[in-house]
C-alpha cells in the first residue's frame, strides 16, 4: 500500500505507534510507562537536590565570592561554554553535511548550559569545587539571553530561529534547583564544617549513582526504537570529547592551575542533554523528531563514557604520581598536602600552576 505522498506504507508497525520508518517505531507510552515516568522523575529530583546539597558542603563562601569578584576563571568558563561548544556544534554539521534539522538539534545541544553531573566528576576529580559550582550557576543563568543569540546566529542557514521554542521555565527550575541546595550546602560547611564534610562523602557516592542511574533510566523509558543516521553517532562522539579536550587547553592557554583546567574541562563538555530533549519536543514535529530525538542521548552516553575515562586516568595518575613523591620527599610533601588540602577545600592535591 502506499499513501498520498507515494510513500509505501509497513504493516510492521504497531497501530499505535507514533513515529514510524519501515519496521522502526517509538511507541506511545502505557500507563504503567506514564506512572513509572513520574516516579523516577520524581526520585530523580529529589536525589539530585541531595547531591548538588552535598556538593555545596564542599564549597567555601570566602573562596566562593573570590570567583564572583574576580571571575576570570569564570569568564573562561563563559568562552568555552558559548563560544567553543556553539562553533564546535556548527563546524561538525558542516563537516558531516547532516539534514538541516539534524544541524538544529546538534546546535541546540551545543548551546545549552552545563550540566550538574559536571559537580560530581569535579569533585572526583579533584577539581575547584568553587569554581564548578559558580561556572554551572552563571551558564545556566547566562543560557537565558546566549542560547537564543547564539541559535539566531548559527542556525539562521538551516532554519527560522522564531521555530526553536526555549522553555525558560525549565531554565528557571534548573536555576532554582542548583541554587537553593548548594546555598543551604555552603551554609553547613560554614556553620558545621565537620558534619559538611560526611555529607559531602555521602552525597559524592550517591552523586556517582545517580549519573549511571539517569543513564539507565533513559534507555528504559522508551520502547521500540528508530533508524538514525550513523552521522549523528559519529556527531555525538566526537563532540563531547572536543569538548573536554578544547575546554582543558583554552584553560591552560588562560594560564589556571591544573585543577582548575580539569574543572573547566568538565563544565565545557558536559552539556545539560535534559534540557536540549526538552527544546527538541517542544520544537519540532513527531515527523522531524524521527530523524533527531535520540541524539540528546547519544551525547549523554558518549559525555559520561569520556568523563569516566577521564577520571580514570586521573585516578591511576594521582595514584602513581604521590606514590613518586613520596619515596623522594616523603615527610616534607606530606606537610605541604595537608596544608594545601585545607586551602582547596578538603582535596588533596600536589599540583601546581
Amino acid at each position: 500500500e502506499f499513501d498520498n505522498s507515494g510513500k509505501q506504507n509497513y504493516t510492521a508497525c504497531p497501530a499505535n505507534a507514533t513515529i514510524c520508518d519501515g519496521a522502526s517505531c517509538v511507541l506511545t507510552e502505557d500507563n504503567f510507562n506514564q506512572t513509572l515516568s513520574v516516579v523516577l522523575s520524581t526520585v530523580l529530583t529529589i536525589m539530585l537536590a541531595l547531591v548538588m546539597f552535598s556538593m555545596g558542603c564542599n564549597v567555601e563562601i570566602k573562596n566562593f565570592l573570590g570567583h564572583i569578584k574576580r571571575p576570570w576563571g569564570i569568564f573562561v568558563g563563559f568562552l568555552c561554554q558559548f563560544g567553543i561548544m556553539p562553533l564546535t556544534a556548527f563546524l561538525l554539521s558542516l563537516a558531516f553535511g547532516i539534514l538541516p534539522i539534524q544541524a538544529v538539534v546538534v546546535m541546540i545541544m551545543g548551546c545549552c548550559p552545563g550540566g550538574t553531573a559536571s559537580n560530581v566528576i569535579a569533585y572526583w576529580v579533584d577539581g575547584d569545587m568553587d569554581l564548578s559550582i559558580s561556572m554551572t550557576t552563571c551558564s545556566t543563568l547566562l543560557a537565558m539571553g546566549m542560547m537564543p543569540l547564539c541559535l539566531f546566529i548559527y542556525t539562521k542557514m538551516w532554519t527560522d530561529a522564531d521555530a526553536i521554542v526555549l522553555p525558560y521555565n525549565s531554565i528557571g527550575l534548573s536555576l532554582v534547583a542548583l541554587v537553593v541546595p548548594v546555598s543551604v550546602g555552603i551554609f553547613v560547611n560554614h556553620k558545621w564544617p565537620s558534619k559538611a564534610k560526611i555529607i559531602l562523602k555521602v552525597g559524592s557516592i550517591v552523586g556517582a549513582v545517580l549519573i549511571v542511574l539517569t543513564a539507565v533510566v533513559g534507555g528504559i523509558l522508551y520502547k521500540g526504537s528508530w533508524v538514525i543516521t550513523p552521522k549523528l553517532w559519529i556527531i555525538g562522539t566526537i563532540f563531547p570529547a572536543a569538548g573536554y579536550t578544547l575546554g582543558f587547553f583554552l584553560a591552560r592557554l588562560a594560564g589556571l592551575s591544573w585543577n582548575r583546567c580539569r574543572t573547566v574541562s568538565l563544565e565545557t563538555g558536559m552539556q545539560n542533554t535534559q534540557l536540549c530533549s526538552t527544546i527538541v519536543q517542544l520544537s519540532f514535529t513527531p515527523e522531524q523528531l524521527e530523524l533527531m530525538f535520540t541524539f540528546p542521548l547519544i551525547y549523554s552516553i558518549f559525555q559520561l563514557l569520556f568523563a569516566a575515562l577521564i577520571l580514570g586516568g586521573y585516578r591511576l595518575y594521582r595514584r602513581r604520581h604521590i606514590k613518586t613523591k613520596t619515596d623522594v620527599e616523603k615527610t616534607p610533601q606530606k606537610e605541604d598536602s595537608k596544608s594545601e588540602a585545607k586551602i582547596n577545600g578538603g582535596f588533596v592535591s600536589d599540583e601546581i600552576k
